[in-house]
């Protein structure tokens, strides 16, 4: 399954790494960071419940947090290279 992910960190001096490892462990280890707050991964997880309690830790009380499962249906304005790597990597 395909997830999208994106957050606000709220909090001043956020640990971001933490953060971006529990996404990458959540991952089957195909992901892309496209924006500077959205991720996209394929995952072995079976909901987007079970991918959001792998980040949760990493977040504090006042952070938002998003995770959607994305179907092969998608756009955008992005390099080549990355809708390249996400249809390659994500959608295969």
């Amino acid at each position: 399954m395909v997830y999208l992910i994106s957050y606000d960190l709220n909090k001043a001096g956020k640990n971001y790494e933490g953060v971006y490892k529990a996404i990458k462990d959540a991952s089957t280890g195909a992901w892309c960071h496209p924006l500077e707050s959205t991720w996209l991964i394929k995952s072995a997880l079976s909901s987007a419940n079970a991918v959001f309690e792998k980040i949760q830790p990493e977040l504090d009380s006042d952070d938002r947090c998003l995770v959607i499962e994305v179907k092969d249906n998608y756009q955008g304005w992005l390099t080549k290279k990355m809708w390249d790597y996400i249809r390659e990597n994500l959608f295969s």
